[in-house]
């Protein structure tokens, strides 16, 4: 846990408790005792989101769950998590998971699917073509703890994994990853694993079973500018992570399209 501005942990716990009830941004901020204004500016400098946003994003996490742990119907869910508009829930929560919610609803089945392809894979890496070497994000990956599977890694516009990634891809294993051809720009890298047998909903959810890692401060990409290698460690969840909000299958599945038939 990051230590500047250690009483966010306070804000995050309470946020987290209470992610059904109306939290304004006079009433988070007061539970600190700091005005809207200087708490708005310190929690988005540790966590690198503003409030309500982080409070919105937790909400869709929370949708998710519903989703697949409930038969409510998704009005419902969308009141649930306060929402008062079954068309705005639709849309934001489509537009940031990146599938309906009652797509998502139905998507177990292919998580099963998508590990399977993935498995039966021969040699990701040499199918990764180098476009642009004067216009590359690489690095390397480590875990924290060992684990067998894939690794899902991305570039993304905010600070946070939702919507489709600018720029992303998936690992077969720890080590080596690059990005080719990235356009000038601001990004945040983001990544996840997916254990081999996962459960589909674990595997949908991801709250607390996959380890993840992401950029604290933004990858700045300027015309013939080379951006040093980076050393991205995937970690156990945290408090203060933002959620996963994209869909792990959808990102599958995506790579999937892209990868020859020959490699396959």
């Amino acid at each position: 846990m990051n230590e500047r501005y250690a009483e966010i942990d306070e804000v995050i716990a309470y946020i987290h408790k209470n992610i059904y009830e109306p939290l304004p941004l006079s009433l988070l901020a007061s539970y600190i005792g700091y005005s809207p204004y200087h708490f708005s500016r310190i929690f988005k400098e540790r966590i690198g989101l503003p409030p309500l946003y982080y409070v919105s994003s937790l909400r869709l996490e929370k949708a998710k769950d519903l989703l697949l742990h409930t038969h409510l119907s998704i009005r419902d869910i969308a009141l649930e998590i306060g929402q008062q508009s079954l068309g705005t829930f639709t849309t934001r929560f489509t537009e940031r998971v990146g599938v309906s919610p009652s797509t998502f609803r139905n998507s177990r089945d292919e998580v099963d699917e998508r590990l399977l392809a993935l498995q039966r894979l021969s040699d990701w890496r040499q199918s990764m073509p180098v476009l642009n070497p004067n216009a590359t994000i690489e690095g390397t990956v480590h875990a924290q703890a060992p684990f067998q599977g894939v690794i899902l890694i991305g570039l993304f516009a905010k600070p946070i994994p939702e919507g489709l990634p600018l720029y992303g891809t998936l690992l077969p294993s720890l080590g080596p990853f690059r990005f080719t051809d990235v356009k000038p720009g601001t990004y945040y890298l983001m990544a996840t694993s997916v254990q081999w047998g996962m459960q589909a909903v674990d595997v949908l959810l991801t709250q607390s079973t996959t380890l993840r890692t992401r950029s604290r401060e933004p990858i700045v990409v300027t015309p013939y500018t080379k951006v040093p290698p980076l050393e991205v460690t995937l970690h156990v969840p945290r408090l203060d992570d933002p959620p996963i909000l994209i869909s792990l299958p959808l990102l599958m599945d995506h790579f999937l399209k892209k990868v020859p038939l020959a490699v396959r």
